[in-house]
């Protein structure tokens, strides 16, 4: 099984009882935490196999309630809201032992034409013109004398991931908290809309608390820097196609308090805005132990 198949298949879920599902997890990040994108896609697609055939997700909004273990299964329970004549609502609980680690609430709609307008694709250089996201971490690696994770950032990964500034992965400064990135499916997708959002729900919390630190000449693995996603909301505006190249540009609007505030959209080489998403996170600069 190809390593995007083992993506989609744990994205696909387990249904074990009536609106219930079991997600299985992989520890991306060796951290022995759930990948918060995880979790997204994953409490997404619970809804989505609960709802009238026509409809899909237009919004989303979750809260992370605490850290899920990386080593245990989380089960999914979806509470059917509302289903109304073009909307349907619902709350998904996501549980670890008895305990929540998130909740969601969604919407979905039938499809419908109506008045457009959007925001304006911002220039970026073609896909082809950037480079993998992992050839800059492996540079990265290099510089920084971590060869432990070598191996790691060698691996085959589901999603490529292409860097418009790949400076500013590399080099610690005050930049503008503003960044781009070209991502797409490391292999072909079936034709699933359903799928496709829960892909794009799961692609959405990479890099958005990164480009909060932007300004503030921090990586996020420093050691003194306690990061984690609090909530995040996502709009699908059109049908998603994971399988085409979508340009996700994010920018960083505030931090305060240990929190910043990132909001992000994603364009197809088209120019067309296909989804938009927020996300709050903690960036706490912890003390210096003596």
């Amino acid at each position: 099984m190809s390593i995007l198949n083992r993506l989609i298949s744990q994205l696909a879920l387990e249904q074990i009882g009536e609106r219930r599902f079991l997600g299985r997890s992989t520890d991306i990040f060796r951290s022995g935490r759930v990948f918060g994108g995880q979790v997204l896609g994953q409490a997404l697609m619970a809804a989505s196999y609960t709802t009238p055939v026509g409809r899909l997700a237009h919004s989303m909004h979750g809260y992370f309630v605490r850290p899920a273990d990386a080593t245990k299964a989380i089960e999914y329970a979806v509470e059917v809201i509302r289903d109304g004549g073009s909307f349907s609502v619902r709350r998904v609980t996501a549980s670890q032992e008895g305990k929540f680690i998130f909740t969601l609430s969604c919407s979905y709609q039938s499809v419908e034409l109506g008045f457009e307008h959007q925001l304006a694709m911002p220039a970026a250089p073609p896909p082809e013109d950037c480079p993998l996201e992992q050839e800059i971490q492996q540079a990265l690696a290099q510089r920084l004398g971590t060869g432990e994770w070598d191996e790691r950032l060698k691996r085959e990964r589901p999603l490529e991931i292409r860097l418009v500034y790949p400076e500013r992965q590399l080099e610690l400064g005050h930049y503008e908290p503003k960044t781009m990135y070209w991502i797409r499916a490391n292999g072909l997708m079936p034709d699933d809309q359903r799928l496709h959002q829960g892909m794009l729900a799961y692609v959405s919390d990479f890099y958005l608390m990164t480009t909060a630190l932007l300004p503030h000449a921090r990586w996020h693995f420093d050691s003194q820097m306690q990061m984690a996603s609090l909530d995040h909301a996502q709009w699908f505006h059109r049908p998603i196609d994971m399988n085409q190249w979508l340009l996700y540009v994010s920018e960083s609007t505030a931090a305060q308090g240990g929190r910043g505030l990132v909001h992000g959209v994603f364009f197809n080489q088209q120019g067309q805005l296909v989804a938009s998403a927020s996300q709050e996170g903690l960036m706490r600069l912890r003390e210096k132990s003596d």
